[in-house]
């Protein structure tokens, strides 16, 4: 009883928790929203055989897009999110240009009853940024 009285054992309790929080924190707030990074997206497609769904206008899809990425605009996305996969345990990853617009799509495909959605963190602006390959014109680049 006596260790928890004295205010140095306080301190030290005190500073344990708040790292061990802050060495949590990235953690828990990666997994609520399911964002990933381009080399964890890498990691998804090739091993997991990952949907890519690339929700931008048309227009900036022909500009350039991941390899493989199936277009469906944001607007059109509720219509057409049983086309994603067959299967829907396997995972999801939803791409737009800067990840704000993934964000709210992800919902809507969770709600489909995809078991595994994820966002590309940074959309395509980080994959680029990462060196990663997209696809312009038929070209690859």
């Amino acid at each position: 009883m006596k260790f928890f009285t004295d205010y140095t054992n306080l301190v030290l309790i005190a500073v344990l928790l708040i790292s061990g929080g802050l060495l949590l924190w990235p953690t828990l707030m990666r997994r609520g929203r399911g964002a990933v990074s381009p080399a964890d997206a890498v990691l998804l497609i090739n091993r997991r055989n990952a949907s890519i769904i690339d929700l931008r206008p048309a227009s900036e899809y022909s500009q350039g897009h991941i390899p493989a990425a199936k277009n469906f605009g944001l607007a059109e996305l509720q219509a057409k999110v049983g086309q994603i996969a067959k299967n829907k345990s396997n995972p999801v990853l939803l791409v737009c240009q800067t990840g704000q617009q993934s964000q709210k799509a992800s919902q809507i495909v969770s709600d489909a009853g995809y078991a595994e959605v994820h966002v590309l963190q940074g959309g395509l602006d980080a994959w680029q940024k990462a060196g990663m390959p997209v696809v312009k014109q038929g070209a690859l680049k």
